[in-house]
């Protein structure tokens, strides 16, 4: 069975092997959503299409977005120093709170215009809006595809995933109203449609401030339970008690931990035994990477869960 300590290293290892290949597909995205938005804003103009527009404005957005997501992920891989000793992963956070702050000023834009058309409906070439906008289909879902992979372990990517998640999604939208306007003269459904690109754009931002707000205010990872690790702890055999636990993200994909723990009077060689222990359970069960544990003989302060500051 492996130790946490082989455990935390083989995953780093895999984490170092991934750095090469997660940079290679954020500069090809990055370069498709610099191409995506050109062709979309000539065409949109072209054909007189406020959707098709919106729809340029928002990937264009996202090659900010996506640009900002490289340099945070570069920034992020740096060590550790003296003056950041946990090293520069939040540059990552701070990069998906800056998209987020772009995202919502790139919808502004969209409502104005949008509500422009929606009250003074003007002509819309729908076939040229399907063809440009399929063109946003084949491109967002290819760049969606090359950065599924890493969305799963890490914020700054999966907000990059999730705007082109969106960015497909409107795309289609977008294709539809075209067809539609092939055959209907409802000129109202393009501006209708870049609201509609609108809510899908501040919803994921949402999700992205949320999660992103919890870290940098140092909040309990979603799905640990202080009370739950506590009381795991104090089952392991050597423990007389746990108390002033801390569980906070380093990083979206990396949890830091620390806590009092009280044993017996013993050498404090004798001890490394049972802090290995309690390390491989922190990681096993709970996926905590980084722990930080401090051995007493007796409870300080009052003992509790929670640190006596906190309140």
């Amino acid at each position: 069975m492996k130790n946490a300590e082989d455990s935390v290293h083989e995953g780093k290892h895999r984490h170092i092997d991934s750095i090469d290949s997660t940079g290679f597909r954020l500069l090809i995205t990055l370069m498709l959503n610099f191409i995506i938005p050109v062709i979309q804003l000539i065409g949109g103009v072209y054909a007189n299409s406020m959707a098709l527009i919106s729809d340029a404005t928002h990937n264009f957005s996202d090659f900010i977005a996506v640009l900002i997501s490289y340099v945070g992920y570069r920034v992020g891989q740096r060590g550790a120093s003296a003056k950041h000793t946990f090293g520069y992963w939040r540059a990552e956070i701070m990069a998906a709170l800056l998209n987020v702050a772009i995202l919502v000023g790139a919808s502004v834009y969209i409502v104005y215009e949008a509500s422009q058309r929606l009250f003074n409906p003007e002509p819309v070439t729908g076939l040229v809006v399907v063809w440009i906008a399929g063109v946003g289909v084949i491109g967002n879902g290819f760049s969606a595809l090359l950065l599924h992979k890493d969305a799963r372990h890490s914020l700054n990517i999966r907000g990059a995933f999730l705007h082109m998640v969106g960015d497909l999604l409107t795309s289609v939208a977008v294709v539809v109203g075209g067809m539609v306007l092939i055959f209907k003269p409802w000129y109202w459904l393009d501006p209708a449609l870049s609201l509609l690109i609108v809510y899908f754009i501040l919803k994921n931002c949402w999700g992205i401030l949320k999660e992103a707000g919890g870290i940098l205010m140092n909040a309990t990872p979603a799905g640990i339970d202080i009370e739950e690790v506590k009381e795991t702890l104090e089952q392991i055999q050597g423990v007389c008690g746990v108390h002033y636990l801390h569980a906070w993200n380093l990083s979206s994909s990396s949890i830091a931990f620390s806590c009092h723990i009280v044993v017996l009077d013993q050498p404090v060689s004798n001890t490394e035994t049972l802090a290995k222990t309690i390390r491989e359970t922190l990681l096993n069960r709970f996926g905590i990477d980084h722990p930080v544990l401090q051995f007493e003989t007796s409870q300080c302060g009052n003992g509790s869960t929670l640190c006596e500051i906190s309140g």
